[in-house]
């Protein structure tokens, strides 16, 4: 009896074991037309760790995943990723590399004002306004969280960037010759290290109904340094309706060359700026460059089927904002010199973790196809 009781004391003094994790794995190949690069085709191989039942913002506990996809026009995008958003309480890591390259960027001069004239290209200059852009890069990053939502932000990264003139001449190949765009640093190699604050409250991190997602970031690269804030709002004043804002700015010290002055630092993945899907839709990546970026944009998103976590499927209406701002010029909130762009989507979420969205945007140079797996912000 006595050897019973010492038995059954040893167990429930114990340390209690955690909760075993399920995981799962998905492989898929994919195809999608891009109004730039044409038509692509790829594969996408992931493992995760679900949340489960509960009801929290992030998609899952912990995940890897490989993507890997090629174009019709010579552009190709490989990226190994790893995320633990939900692993271990009050943490948040990240890792991951990169190997791409725009084999039809977008570069139309440097500044605000740069110019474009549809007459330019021709069948002895078709990519008179592309440039093909390769890069490879390896980011990590830690979260932590100081109190409730607020979060301190930290990541070491390191990126290499190249460009080719593509055939013909080029705005491109004639900044190089001017010694507009350095020469000097193309490649450029670029190790950087980011801190910051972000303060979450977002009911679902990949289809937001509520809350905001504010975030103050200071990054030191090679020669330059980079300061980056912004504030997303969502509101959800009907079941059917969200309303969604965005405001974000960035400015950049020392002298940055072209290959840093071409995206826009977040506490998630960068991405190209000013133009494209993610920051101005309606004009083509990259479409004005500079130091200094202003963001803003507005959305209606408005469901015809809504039941959240299982299907949803929204249209949407869009009206985008921005401007860059020329090297030594101060970064400032302003009406002035925005370009801006509007258009309509239609958005459809696949159960807990999958959305894709497609659209068109107007700008003052025409229209564009839009197509992505996440919202524009």
């Amino acid at each position: 009896m006595r050897t019973r009781l010492a038995l059954w004391a040893l167990v429930l003094s114990a340390p209690a074991l955690p909760a075993q994790r399920v995981w799962r794995d998905n492989l898929y190949p994919y195809v999608y037309y891009s109004a730039i690069d044409g038509w692509w085709a790829g594969a996408h191989y992931g493992i995760k760790s679900p949340i489960g039942f509960t009801e929290r913002p992030e998609l899952q506990a912990a995940g890897a995943y490989l993507d890997a996809s090629a174009s019709t026009q010579g552009s190709y995008f490989v990226v190994a990723d790893a995320q633990a958003p939900a692993f271990w309480d009050g943490w948040r890591l990240g890792a991951t590399f990169t190997a791409a390259r725009q084999n039809r960027l977008g570069f139309y001069g440097m500044g605000n004002n740069s110019q474009y004239v549809a007459d330019s290209v021709t069948a002895a200059a078709p990519y008179f306004y592309r440039v093909s852009r390769s890069d490879l890069s390896a980011v990590a990053t830690v979260q932590r969280r100081i109190v409730g939502p607020l979060r301190l932000f930290a990541g070491l990264g390191f990126e290499r960037t190249d460009f080719r003139s593509l055939p013909g001449q080029s705005v491109f190949r004639e900044n190089v010759a001017a010694n507009v765009v350095d020469s000097t640093s193309i490649p450029f190699d670029d190790p950087t290290a980011r801190v910051g604050l972000v303060l979450d409250t977002r009911d679902n991190e990949l289809v937001p109904h509520s809350g905001v997602m504010l975030e103050g970031l200071f990054a030191s690269g090679s020669g330059y340094t980079r300061t980056t804030g912004s504030a997303r709002v969502y509101v959800h004043p009907v079941e059917h309706l969200v309303l969604a804002a965005r405001l974000a700015g960035e400015e950049m010290g020392g002298d940055p060359p072209l290959a840093a002055q071409l995206s826009m630092g977040t506490s998630e993945r960068s991405y190209i700026v000013l133009g494209g899907y993610r920051s101005l839709r309606g004009y083509y990546d990259a479409r004005f460059v500079g130091p200094g970026k202003l963001l803003g944009g507005l959305e209606a998103r408005y469901a015809l089927l809504w039941s959240p976590s299982i299907l949803e499927v929204m249209l949407v209406a869009f009206y985008d904002a921005g401007r860059v701002f020329a090297p030594r010029e101060a970064f400032r909130v302003t009406t002035q010199g925005l370009h801006s762009s509007a258009g309509g989507e239609i958005a459809i979420r696949f159960l807990r973790n999958a959305l894709l969205v497609m659209g068109v945007g107007k700008g003052d140079e025409g229209a564009l196809f839009l197509i992505g797996t996440q919202w524009s912000y």
